[in-house]
């Protein structure tokens, strides 16, 4: 029951390990009632919701997923100050109940820091059919908060939990959670919390700060720069280092961490037995983890996902096809029978519905291909190919975790750029965001598709995974080069839980799907319509030219690049045209071209086929593949560096090295005999 005592909206925060299920808890707490932004400086994004029940209102605010609260990553920083500065009302700490123990380290922290903490224990479901049993109530008690059992993405236990988080919230806040670091951390952490002054506390808990202090939290550290008593604080901070040090053979930081690891342990197994890879699990990771088949597995699954991609995606994209030249077709009719000028049917037919069109028919490989990426999540496999991953990163001087953006920039490099905030080095943050455009995103699929369609049908699953490993290939070799003029840093230790192979849930596959390929559709809508009706103004300028005629405003601006383009093997003013309006958007490289040739998709094809060879056609996918990030992703860069120069230097080389690429595949290819 909701406490009456309840008077003003509480604000509820949400914060857990990455997968512990956070995002299908506050989706089931908040349904639609939620919007997306971004923290302010930032461009981590911020998901805040409003949650109603029974007539009580809340803000609910889902925080970044971090494993803990130890490190720089611009995530974990966001996640801790929003809990000490924002003061929510409620702390929903969300645990998966099978990983209990390696959960139960974050939570540690948040009692720590004094938060008013109640825990959802999640995916209660997973545990029951892995056969643990957790003892609800004992553990409760071990923490000393509420404990709710769930399982959010059935809906189970939400109820319970929303009542127990207002009642959270109407309560006062304890701070009672005390560790046992031992006598030698103990009695310089009293020593420290007295010399503390309440200022430089600023209502945080003196003992909290004066662990953090031990631990040489680069923040807390910093605060320390601006009291008036420094000098007193940092000699007393070095003599505590030092006796610790002496006292137990071990930095202060570490010692710290491994007391919180065994309080973890040592809760986690008195409550229930630790969970272990189902036998069916070990078994297949025998094979799929072979230290000789791992890799050859890994490529031949990446392989088998691009052929079921567009061998079931191509009778919806022809079905897609055929149904918006017969809406060309019939509105071209509609217009002209009453009466409107050849201009405004043209720029109707030709430049939206044609230009759009050309774009919208490889939806269906798109929404296809980011259906295969969800199973292979959904199944656990994602997370193998993550862990063969750390050995190759490491040898190109990167983290292991680098290998995520990576991975998630095959969907969408902006993506994969944000995400580069969940690695703790500079250093390796950097360098990630400056390879990640090179990681074929979903944009460049139509134009890989279009040319492949065009060229090399019996073979498009090949080709298009041809140009998706020379991505890889080429952001692995300038990582490795970039890693020697950037400083190196102190590598960290790569954590990475292997989940059990499971059988993917329909429905959350398919929202997975969908919330990956909506902002496809949503691009569509917006930027690209207003592009391609720029590139038909555009072709159609000055008047009595028209999509086809290089004395156009839109051709005399290709024939400026043709020259240059003519050594890669597709010097003409369209290529030209098309790889500017690439800049703005990949997807656009196909609208222009459709919008230039005045075609749909069947015609445009047979444009292709006319205007350029097998050879040109693939040096121009090379080229689509390396040159310039779109718009977006240099503001991405841009914003994450903070820095001008890196984003010109990203802008810069990736161009010069396309450029580069394009020329040797065409001019080797020549000299190989296949002009």
């Amino acid at each position: 029951m909701i406490s009456q005592t309840l008077q003003t909206t509480p604000l509820i925060a949400i914060a857990g390990n990455p997968n512990s299920g956070k995002t299908a808890l506050f989706n089931a707490m908040t349904g639609a009632r939620q919007h997306v932004g971004n923290w302010p400086g930032v461009t981590v994004e911020k998901k805040e919701g409003t949650l109603t029940k029974n007539g009580y209102m809340a803000r609910v605010v889902d925080l970044p997923g971090t494993y803990a609260f130890s490190s720089g990553a611009v995530d974990e920083t966001i996640a801790r100050d929003f809990i000490l500065w924002e003061e929510p009302d409620a702390v929903i700490n969300v645990v998966d109940a099978t990983n209990l123990e390696r959960n139960l380290y974050l939570t540690v922290q948040l009692l720590e820091m004094g938060a008013p903490l109640l825990m959802a224990l999640n995916m209660m479901d997973e545990a029951e059919d892995l056969g643990l049993e957790i003892d609800v109530p004992k553990l409760a008690q071990a923490l000393g908060i509420e404990v709710v059992p769930t399982a959010a993405v059935w809906g189970k236990g939400i109820d319970e939990l929303i009542a127990s988080a207002f009642e959270r919230a109407s309560k006062p806040l304890r701070q009672d959670f005390h560790i046992d670091y031992g006598p030698a951390v103990e009695d310089r952490l009293s020593r420290l919390t007295e010399t503390l002054t309440p200022k430089l506390c600023r209502g945080r808990s003196p003992r909290w700060l004066a662990v953090k202090l031990l631990e040489q939290d680069p923040d807390i550290l910093r605060e320390l720069e601006s009291s008036q008593d420094k000098a007193r604080l940092k000699a007393e901070l070095e003599e505590a280092w030092a006796s610790i040090r002496d006292a137990s053979g071990l930095e202060p930081a570490d010692l710290i961490t491994e007391k919180r690891y065994e309080l973890a342990a040592r809760i986690a197994k008195s409550v229930g037995s630790e969970p272990e890879l189902s036998r069916s699990s070990h078994s297949i990771d025998r094979v799929a983890l072979h230290p000789w088949l791992a890799y050859p597995i890994f490529f031949a699954v990446i392989w088998t996902m691009f052929q079921v991609t567009f061998t079931l995606s191509e009778p919806l994209s022809d079905a897609l096809a055929s149904l918006i030249d017969l809406a060309g077709s019939a509105l071209a009719n509609v217009l002209t029978g009453i009466g409107l000028p050849a201009m405004v049917t043209g720029l109707l037919v030709d430049g939206i519905l044609g230009g759009l069109g050309a774009v919208l028919e490889f939806a269906p490989p798109i929404f296809m291909l980011f259906l295969m990426i969800s199973l292979l999540e959904d199944v656990g496999y994602m997370a193998r190919a993550a862990l063969l991953s750390d050995r190759l990163m490491r040898s190109i001087g990167l983290h292991g975790k680098a290998f995520i953006p990576m991975i998630l920039g095959f969907g969408c490099n902006v993506t994969g750029i944000l995400a580069t905030r969940t690695l703790d080095s500079k250093r390796d943050r950097l360098i990630t965001i400056l390879i990640n455009p090179f990681m074929s995103c979903a944009a460049r699929l139509p134009v890989y598709v279009l040319f492949a369609t065009a060229f090399f049908a019996d073979h498009r699953g090949l080709v298009v995974f041809s140009l998706y490993f020379l991505g890889v290939l080429l952001a692995l070799i300038a990582a490795k080069v970039l890693s020697l003029f950037i400083k190196e840093e102190e590598a960290a230790t790569f954590v990475l839980e292997l989940p059990p192979y499971r059988l993917p849930r329909l429905s959350g596959v398919l929202i997975q799907t969908w919330e990956r390929g909506k902002e496809f559709l949503h691009k569509a809508g917006t930027v690209i319509l207003l592009a391609v009706v720029l590139v038909w103004a555009l072709s159609n300028l000055p008047p009595g030219t028209g999509p086809d005629s290089p004395n156009s405003v839109m051709g005399r601006i290709g024939s400026l690049l043709a020259p240059l383009l003519k050594p890669a093997g597709f010097g003409t003013w369209q290529a030209g045209a098309a790889l500017i309006f690439g800049a703005i958007a990949k997807e656009l490289i196909v609208g222009t071209l459709g919008v230039l040739y005045g075609t749909g998709q069947v015609g445009l094809i047979e444009a292709i086929q006319a205007n350029w060879t097998p050879l040109s056609a693939y040096a121009f996918l090379v080229m689509s593949l390396v040159y310039i990030p779109c718009a977006a992703t240099i503001a991405a860069i841009r914003s994450e560096t903070g820095s001008r120069k890196w984003t010109a230097f990203a802008v810069m080389y990736t161009l010069l090295l396309g450029w580069v690429l394009a020329v040797i595949v065409y001019q080797g290819g020549r000299l190989l005999g296949f002009a």
